[in-house]
C-alpha cells in the first residue's frame, strides 16, 4: 500500500502501527496523524535506532498492511 493511502486512512491503520511498534503511545499515533516523517522520528526516538533501520521497518510494514 502506498503512503498516501495509509495517510488517508490513518485512523484505521493506527491499531496496526501500535501492534508493530508497541512502544508508541496513543498520543504519539494521534500526533503522527499519518505523517511518514513523524512516524520515522518517533520510531527512532522510542527504539533508539538509526534512520535507515526505521525507514526499513516502515517500508516493510507499509507493504504488509
Amino acid at each position: 500500500m502506498n503512503w498516501d493511502q495509509i495517510k488517508g486512512k490513518w485512523m484505521q491503520f493506527k491499531g496496526k502501527a501500535k501492534e508493530q511498534w508497541g512502544d508508541l503511545t496513543d498520543d504519539d499515533l494521534d500526533r503522527i496523524d499519518g505523517n511518514r516523517d513523524q512516524l520515522l522520528g518517533r520510531i527512532q526516538e522510542r527504539y533508539g535506532i538509526a534512520k535507515e533501520e526505521a525507514e526499513r521497518q516502515i517500508d516493510a510494514w507499509s507493504r504488509r498492511v
